[in-house]
């Protein structure tokens, strides 16, 4: 994992499981991987142990990754699918209607929207 700064607008723990996700959208974790040790997380972050493993249940119970005894925690094969599923779904209910919105408000039409040469401007 790479350096993370904590916000206080969230719990940690829902902090650092955004950022599991994050690295399992982006590939950075693929199906199989393991997740580094709640110790060597925690110890890593100066976070507490419980907190690392409040996020890890957390992506457990979303069958994002799974508990192998005496392994650690496992990448599960759908993680990518699912997560990919729950973040279009999100930007369909949440996001999009603001940007049909602003699309509206500018008063855009969809041959602006799909040339990639299009000039942007009003004549």
């Amino acid at each position: 994992m790479t350096a993370i700064q904590w916000s206080d607008g969230a719990p940690i723990y829902r902090q650092l499981k955004e950022r599991v996700i994050a690295m399992m959208l982006d590939g950075v974790l693929k199906p199989g991987d393991a997740l580094p040790s709640v110790r060597q997380v925690a110890a890593e972050y100066q976070l507490n142990p419980i907190t690392v493993s409040r996020a890890y249940q957390e992506l457990a119970d979303e069958a994002l990754v799974e508990k192998r005894r005496g392994l650690g925690m496992y990448v599960t094969d759908e993680a990518s699918k699912k997560l990919l599923g729950n973040e279009r779904e999100r930007f369909l209910r949440e996001e999009w209607p603001l940007v049909l919105e602003r699309i509206s408000r500018l008063g855009l039409s969809p041959a602006e929207l799909l040339d990639p040469n299009s000039k942007w401007s009003t004549k």
